[in-house]
């Protein structure tokens, strides 16, 4: 059954059959945004999986023209405030077929910073404007490896238009990071969900 994805993907009950020669991704939790400033996971990151990701379905801001963002914390959520170096590039259009580009964000990136980190750019708040991706987190639990994680997200921008959304790098630490956090750059997550899974391997 390698590379099927099983019928029943963002069921609590369900696994994602990773692709060929690989194992599968188990459901370990989903929680869903209503008016939320920050949506937080402070369990199921640990030891059991060297690969997690999240899945974002339909994100919508309360307000216009902001970025979703995440942080990762070493002390189960008392702070999200890992270091971190990372990169971040774009393609967009619009819905008039114009003003296309595939650029390098060049405001998106963190040297060595504590800060959250974008995974989007200028999400739009119209009624049917969200957001949708994956990030990718990489052993975690490692106390001898920085944190590799990588993100694409989609978005319908305020611009109406979409933007396919690229960011990758590394939380700096040896120490285990046991919890992640998601929030908008300014303002509250209206609605949306988020889903966490880990791959067997």
């Amino acid at each position: 059954m390698s590379g099927i994805i099983a019928q029943n993907t963002l069921d609590s009950s369900g696994l994602i059959k990773a692709p060929a020669g690989g194992g599968a991704w188990t459901f370990i939790s989903k929680q869903t945004a209503s008016s939320s400033s920050t949506i937080s996971f402070t369990s199921g990151i640990d030891s059991t999986y060297k690969e997690y990701i999240f899945m974002f379905n339909n994100i919508h801001p309360a307000i216009d023209n902001v970025n979703f963002q995440f942080n990762m914390s070493t002390d189960t959520g008392s702070n999200y405030n890992v270091t971190k170096t990372t990169t971040t590039f774009f393609g967009n259009g619009t819905e008039s077929g114009s003003g296309t580009q595939l650029a390098y964000s060049a405001g998106g990136d963190l040297a060595q910073g504590t800060g959250f980190q974008n995974l989007t750019d200028t999400v739009g708040n119209d009624a049917d404007a969200s957001c949708a991706g994956t990030l990718y987190l990489f052993e975690p639990s490692s106390t001898t490896f920085v944190k590799n994680f990588i993100s694409r997200v989609n978005i319908m921008w305020s611009g109406n238009g979409p933007i396919d959304w690229f960011a990758a790098g590394y939380g700096n630490t040896t120490s285990a990071v046991d919890a992640v956090q998601f929030k908008m750059s300014s303002n509250n997550i209206d609605a949306g969900d988020i889903c966490l899974y880990g791959l067997s391997i």
